[in-house]
């Protein structure tokens, strides 16, 4: 079986590197045409490249859509991932780990998606599966355009790039291509045919490590927690990377009550703010952005995600995705002693889960438990595998 897999792995190296010339051929093909028939060509040979790689990533077992664990030779990443069904029904929450992200040795992409309405487990995985994808081909046709960009201003000027020229360069470029990826797949859920996004939506918080960079994208009330050691007295403390993008925010307030919809609390809910149609109940979201919903769009909600970065030190130990039945329940600093105190690394996003649905019944009891999802994301000093796949699924 090691011979088995150590085969598979030379065999996509192999691919990895054709998928290399395959990118540089079409970098060159993005410079060299300047007609809209001849952007659009590339335009689809990219993401036929890009398909290919997550064909092959699959095959050697470096995507998982599943409660289990990514642990793959050499890499500085080990990522644990559980989600457990509440007591509302399907479970609408849903994750991805993809490791060798694009075929880069040095990026992972994680994603974790939180349904919600009749068709909210069908939109959460129908994100799921474009938004990877379809970062993955904006990624690679920012990179081109900047490429030929920068060539044609070096040849005017003597500029040269300093280290945060090229770091901001960097996140500008993951910006871009975050908010036209979000644009992108808002625009084609609406449009699709297999089920109804009109009163049903999801969630999105993703995070894209490339080297010591975490690139993190949030759309709606998810949220990414990062685990580092204080300098004070070497503890783990827990650091907030993103917003939960709640209705009652002051900037998102004011948004929605521009775009006519209308922000309150039922009375059986105090402290839940949510979003309404201008004379209507209806439909009474609980977070201000998300994919989807298309009956309250005009009224202030969106799906522009906000994207930021963060410099990974050896102080920095792993970053906790979650969904929000496990913040409903737990603080962030609990969320980090909860994991770090799991032995077993394969097991902590496993015991998190478990930790908010014991918070669930102890802190709120008669309320129905929501749909709870957890990936942990280690950044150093994983876990040597000594098993036959990267991937190990948990049932």
């Amino acid at each position: 079986m090691h011979r088995l897999r150590q085969y598979k792995r030379r065999v996509y190296h192999k691919i990895k590197e054709l998928m290399g010339h395959l990118s540089s051929m079409f970098n060159g093909l993005a410079r060299s045409f300047s007609l809209k028939k001849g952007r659009n060509s590339v335009r689809c040979e990219r993401r036929e490249a890009v398909e290919a790689m997550a064909k092959e990533a699959k095959k050697n077992d470096l995507i998982l859509c599943s409660s289990g664990t990514v642990n793959v030779d050499g890499s500085n990443n080990f990522a644990s991932i559980f989600s457990k069904r509440g007591q509302k029904g399907t479970n609408q929450d849903c994750c991805i780990v993809w490791e060798e992200f694009g075929c880069q040795e040095d990026m992972i992409f994680c994603g974790i998606f939180d349904g919600h309405g009749p068709w909210g487990h069908f939109v959460a995985k129908r994100v799921r599966e474009s938004m990877p994808r379809s970062l993955l081909c904006n990624w690679q046709e920012t990179l081109a355009a900047q490429s030929s960009s920068l060539d044609d201003h070096v040849k005017d000027t003597d500029h040269v790039k300093t280290a945060a020229d090229n770091k901001q360069q960097r996140f500008n470029i993951w910006k871009h291509s975050y908010l036209k990826t979000c644009a992108s797949i808002d625009q084609e859920l609406e449009h699709c045919r297999k089920f109804d996004s009109f009163y049903s939506g999801t969630t999105a918080l993703s995070v894209v490590r490339q080297g010591e960079t975490v690139f993190i994208a949030n759309v709606g009330d998810s949220r990414a927690v990062l685990a580092t050691t204080s300098d004070d007295d070497g503890s783990l403390v827990a650091v907030q990377l993103t917003v939960d993008f709640k209705p009652n925010l002051p900037q998102e307030e004011e948004r929605i009550i521009q775009c006519q919809g209308r922000v309150f609390c039922l009375h059986d809910e105090p402290g839940t703010h949510r979003v309404w149609l201008p004379d209507v109940e209806s439909p009474g979201l609980a977070m201000s952005r998300a994919f989807g919903d298309y009956c309250i769009k005009d009224y202030g909600l969106i799906s522009v995600p906000e994207v930021t970065q963060r410099n990974i030190s050896s102080k920095d130990q792993f970053i906790v995705l979650a969904t929000d039945g496990v913040w409903d329940v737990i603080s962030n600093q609990e969320a980090v002693d909860i994991v770090s105190s799991t032995p077993d690394k394969a097991k902590s996003a496993k015991r998190l889960v478990e930790c908010a649905v014991h918070a669930w019944k102890r802190k709120r009891r008669g309320i129905a438990i929501d749909d709870i999802s957890a990936i942990c994301l280690f950044l150093h000093s994983p876990i040597s595998s000594e098993q036959d796949s990267p991937i190990d699924t948990v049932k």
